[in-house]
């Protein structure tokens, strides 16, 4: 499916038609530039390339140069892959937020907030209240019992315990795009996104 790069500006809201106040998020998508185009017979599949934010030839390896200026193209800083374009495109076009419509609905992809280690209560919203009952009765905020006696005398892959929380790929589905302002790479889609200000996102039209 047809998408594009773009950068998470941060969250808003907007009055619909109803009068109502709806969260939204603005994201600055665009402008991103085919960097290669692949076809089955040379890649074995097929995808077009695109890159976004220009980036200064001193901050770019010797490989990344030649890919670019293959394509004959400025350094980009990100790239990624789409595949199923409804539209020829060809190396060094530019593909703007125009491609996505008002009232249509996009997915988008971010890495989530990173956390750090945290604890049960955090990560998975247990309710910490300390039940004697579940093994503990001493640490308000502790998981408790994680496995059974006897048998099966071991812990179930996958129980919710204390670790890693955030910092994923996240992908928010069918969110309403509810305005587009080509003139600023503007889009302005409904609820939020995964991500900090400033993060990049990959948005599926």
């Amino acid at each position: 499916m047809p998408g594009l790069l773009g950068k998470k500006i941060g969250m808003t809201s907007v009055f619909g038609a109803d009068g109502k106040n709806i969260p939204c998020t603005v994201i600055e998508a665009g402008p991103c530039v085919v960097t290669q185009i692949k076809t089955i017979e040379k890649d074995g599949y097929e995808s077009v390339q695109i890159g976004f934010m220009p980036k200064t030839e001193k901050h770019t390896t010797k490989p990344e140069a030649g890919h670019f200026k293959k394509a004959g193209v400025q350094p980009m800083r990100h790239l990624a892959e789409f595949d199923g374009f409804d539209q020829e495109v060809k190396l060094g076009d530019t593909l703007s937020v125009s491609i996505f419509e008002e009232n249509t609905f996009v997915d988008v992809i971010g890495t989530s907030k990173g956390k750090g280690f945290q604890g049960v209560v955090k990560r998975h919203g247990f309710g910490g209240v300390g039940q004697s009952t579940h093994g503990q009765d001493d640490r308000l905020r502790a998981p408790g019992s994680v496995g059974a006696c006897a048998y099966p005398s071991r812990v179930f892959p996958g129980t919710r315990m204390a670790g890693q929380t955030g910092n994923k790929r996240v992908t928010v589905q069918n969110l309403v795009v509810l305005k587009v302002i080509p003139e600023y790479n503007i889009l302005m889609v409904k609820g939020s996104i995964p991500g900090a200000k400033n993060s990049i996102v990959i948005i599926n039209r």
